[in-house]
């Protein structure tokens, strides 16, 4: 990459491959990649996928709380969900996928 030995900020390919520069620009990229990942769920939405069938209880998405809590130093984001099949709750932080279907969604 060429980069203008004039402009002192360097930019880096964002998520629409706009140019990013700042790191506000940085951080909104970040935010809408991790928005995607989490999906439609929001604390009351039940929906489903192979693993079972899960009501969202909360979504964290601050950074430092989600690697606390999931005891991950990559974890972006956390949610927490009551999993109907066994009757058990846990916190997952895992990508929202074609194979996973809202059964219930909240406004």
């Amino acid at each position: 990459m060429n980069q203008d030995r004039t402009n002192p900020v360097s930019s880096v390919p964002g998520p629409s491959g706009l140019a990013l520069t700042t790191d506000t620009d940085i951080n909104e990229a970040l935010r809408q990649v991790v928005a995607g990942q989490i999906g439609p769920r929001k604390p009351g939405t039940v929906y489903d996928n192979a693993d079972g069938i899960f009501e969202v209880l909360a979504v964290t998405t601050n950074r430092d709380e989600a690697r606390r809590i999931l005891k991950r130093r990559a974890a972006q984001f956390a949610i927490t969900v009551h999993e109907r099949t066994t009757d058990t709750v846990g916190t997952i932080c895992t990508v929202w996928t074609g194979s996973d279907r809202v059964l219930k969604a909240v406004a």
